[in-house]
């Protein structure tokens, strides 16, 4: 989870929103994505989606069956569908998403029977790290919005 930490923090650096990812396999880490949707201007460019096409590309398969993928915020609705289509065996994530959560917090697309593949979940790793990153991004946001409107 550290180096998604890490992972986010190169976001953060370039005003996306602090989300990082990484993919492991066999204990050795693969593929790295933090969030690109503002700077590339692509509603795909998520730090999962990114993490998930390069560990496809770098292994040569979009079965990614004895993988383990670290984020640090809760997977949306559109990553979690990529990590049940990649068979991704366990997801680790930092914060919970009340907005946009599909691991447990608004439903739990990962591990519904459903679907031909399910997923572990490991919940809350550096939690407080995670969900802090992202809370102070949105504060200095919202200022830096607030500051903009009394210069206009």
């Amino acid at each position: 989870m550290k180096l998604a930490i890490e992972e986010a923090k190169k976001a953060e650096a370039i005003g996306e929103v602090p989300i990082g990812a990484v993919l492991v396999h066999e204990g050795e880490a693969q593929a790295f994505g933090f969030n690109l949707r503002e700077t590339e201007q692509r509603s795909v460019a998520h730090a999962e989606m990114l993490a998930i096409d390069e560990a496809c590309r770098k292994l040569g398969t979009w079965r990614l069956e004895n993988t383990t993928l670290y984020v640090t915020l809760e997977p949306c609705p559109m990553c979690s569908g990529a990590i049940i289509l990649s068979r991704i065996k366990r997801v680790v994530y930092g914060a919970a998403d009340p907005k946009g959560g599909c691991a447990g917090t608004l439903m739990n697309l990962l591990q519904d029977s459903r679907f031909n593949h399910q997923t572990e979940i490991t919940a809350g790793v550096l939690e407080e790290e995670c969900g802090q990153m992202l809370s102070q991004f949105f504060r200095t946001l919202r200022e830096k919005k607030k500051q903009a409107r009394r210069l206009q």
